[in-house]
């Protein structure tokens, strides 16, 4: 099937086609029909199988053909919320790709920066506004944002959003909406608390799911070093110096251990950045930049971080720490293989860690191939509950000592 075969109109369709986008995926072949019917959709889809497409694309052709062709100022008709500022951002570049020959006016607003020049937008008018929860009702309280014409509404990524304790914001912005609307809801989990908050946002629903969370891509080929906790760092530029990887996306548990895998990558001549929650937004913008452009070679990330990292024909991923929820795991190999693309997934597994490996072989239903002709071979055993206990109450004792210390010499 291709685009056009959706009804989707010449001037998105010329845009796709820049794109070089020909086949839909199978949550675009099966949302976008509904969403131009005007059905609310629950949709369950896990990252790379192109959701924001799936959403994006019906959005932008309901304004362009409902906005009157003499228009004063426009009104925001359609809100987009989503939980961090990095997939605002991506969300909103491709609704500006998307929609390039069309009149939609759109804009992107988040915390992290200041508010001057996404007031100024707005001012302007927009039809579709892509938002962060936060700033969004900072800017409402302002009276700034008004939320009375909305006609489609989408919330996107709503398992994170729920992680990162957006709830109450979410309830808040629910109360504001026009009671007749669209809405979209996507998320790439369904436990029930996500279910219950879309029984509280849709209206009779139509369900699209595509890949469950428990598959991985078949394009991902997946490795596991098993190492000691000690060697990790040695068996990383191992497999950089070997591997020949030119680029590779690498989750840390961490901020401070995403900012320590710099600092150690760096000392040996590789070029490396990190990006999570507590660098500034510009700094995380500059950084995505740079890794886009190349002139990145590993790029460390946090999970949340992560979410809206959208880097075409990535091929590697290297989980350093292994997550101790399965589904992270899947979501996190995700952003290597997109669009049927090949990639590569290694993970550095310590003993503490071997148990997390069994939970992600047991959802994904697929054992890991282990590589076991490497340097750095693991040796130690996982610590009994005791031994853990007593590390914790030691690590507790230098991080206080640690801060202490900080604190004397200021």
């Amino acid at each position: 099937m291709s685009f056009k075969k959706l009804n989707i109109i010449p001037p998105i369709l010329k845009a796709l086609e820049d794109k070089n986008y020909t086949q839909p995926t199978s949550i675009q072949k099966q949302a976008i029909p509904l969403i131009l019917e005007g059905n609310d959709v629950l949709g369950c889809a896990q990252t790379g199988t192109g959701k924001t497409a799936a959403f994006a694309i019906p959005v932008i052709q309901h304004i362009n053909e409902t906005t009157p062709s003499k228009e004063s100022r426009p009104k925001i008709r359609s809100l987009i919320v989503t939980p961090t500022r990095e997939l605002a951002i991506q969300i909103e570049e491709n609704i500006q790709k998307y929609g390039k020959y069309t009149n939609v006016k759109h804009a992107v607003i988040f915390g992290g920066v200041k508010q001057s020049q996404q007031v100024d937008k707005l001012k302007e008018g927009v039809h579709i506004l892509v938002a962060t929860p936060g700033r969004l009702l900072d800017l409402m309280d302002q009276g700034y944002i008004s939320l009375k014409n909305i006609e489609l509404f989408v919330l996107d990524e709503a398992d994170r959003m729920l992680d990162m304790g957006f709830i109450n914001d979410i309830k808040k912005l629910l109360r504001l909406l026009p009671v007749k609307r669209q809405s979209l809801f996507f998320s790439a989990t369904m436990p029930e608390n996500i279910l219950n908050l879309s029984k509280e946002i849709l209206n009779k629903p139509q369900k699209v799911e595509v890949t469950p969370v428990s598959s991985t891509a078949e394009t991902i080929q997946q490795y596991l070093y098993f190492t000691n906790k000690s060697s990790k760092k040695s068996l990383l530029l191992h497999i950089l110096e070997t591997e020949e990887i030119d680029q590779v996306l690498l989750f840390s548990r961490t901020k401070h251990g995403s900012d320590r895998i710099v600092r150690d990558l760096k000392k040996k001549k590789i070029n490396a950045a990190a990006i999570h929650g507590d660098k500034a937004q510009n700094q995380r913008q500059k950084v995505l930049r740079d890794f886009k452009a190349g002139k990145i070679q590993v790029l460390v990330a946090t999970d949340i971080a992560a979410r809206g990292i959208d880097i075409d024909k990535l091929k590697y991923v290297i989980n350093f720490d292994i997550p101790d929820i399965a589904e992270t795991y899947i979501h996190r190999i995700g952003r290597s293989g997109r669009a049927g693309e090949a990639g590569i997934a290694l993970s550095l597994c310590g003993p503490e860690e071997n148990a997390y490996i069994k939970d992600i072989e047991k959802l994904a239903k697929k054992r890991i191939k282990i590589i076991e002709n490497h340097p750095f071979p693991q040796t130690e055993k996982p610590m009994t509950a005791l031994e853990k206990k007593e590390w914790n109450k030691e690590k507790q004792l230098r991080k206080q000592e640690f801060f202490t210390k900080r604190k004397k010499n200021r």
